[in-house]
């Protein structure tokens, strides 16, 4: 049950991420709903389609449209009547990177994949839907920039999968690895902290 509403939680920031990305973008409530839904359920909706994992999470629980819809509506008063601060899309994005990748890791290991596959799977939940999200809003999606965020996503995920291994419990273990996702964002954001890039010659 903690793992669902974790994964409820993370929707509904990816949503309001979603309708923050889609601001300026001259949309409107429909397409706001639409971007919302793609950011809060892309992930999944791969993963799960990878895992074989039938029927996929929002159509055999439709509580996560309810969710997506609600939070989607009630961002896009808010930002109609008051502007969000500047880092206020980055720092929902980063608590919706961390709960969806290990909710995304818990689901894989459940389906009993070897760890590689869940630090894959975990990641691939956590970054799909923004990266969606950034390319239908014409934006350069945050996995390309400089900033480290696919690689906070798979520290996350590692941490977790070793606390784990080491004994620690599973809730515990769940959250070192989401406060490790989000530290690593939040830094990054801050301090414009990226992996080694190749020079240029």
């Amino acid at each position: 049950m903690l793992l669902y509403y974790l994964d409820l939680v993370g929707v509904a920031v990816f949503a309001a991420s979603g309708v923050l990305a889609a601001r300026d973008r001259g949309l409107d409530l429909l397409g706001v709903v639409v971007v919302a839904a793609i950011t809060a359920i892309g992930g999944g909706t791969l993963r799960d389609l990878l895992l074989n994992r039938h029927p996929i999470f929002w159509i055999a629980d439709t509580s996560y449209l309810v969710v997506v819809v609600a939070s989607a509506l009630l961002t896009f008063a808010y930002a109609r009547t008051r502007r969000p601060l500047g880092v206020t899309l980055l720092v929902a994005d980063a608590f919706g990177l961390a709960l969806f990748s290990l909710s995304g890791a818990q689901l894989a290991e459940a389906a009993q994949c070897p760890p590689l596959i869940v630090v894959l799977m975990g990641t691939m939940t956590g970054v799909t839907g923004g990266i969606l999200r950034d390319v239908i809003t014409a934006q350069v999606p945050l996995i390309l920039r400089r900033e480290i965020y696919a690689t906070a996503a798979i520290a996350g995920v590692t941490t977790y999968l070793a606390m784990h291994a080491l004994g620690m419990p599973r809730g515990w273990a769940f959250a070192a690895g989401t406060s490790v996702v989000v530290t690593l964002r939040l830094l990054a954001i801050r301090w414009g902290l990226h992996l080694p890039r190749l020079r240029k010659s």
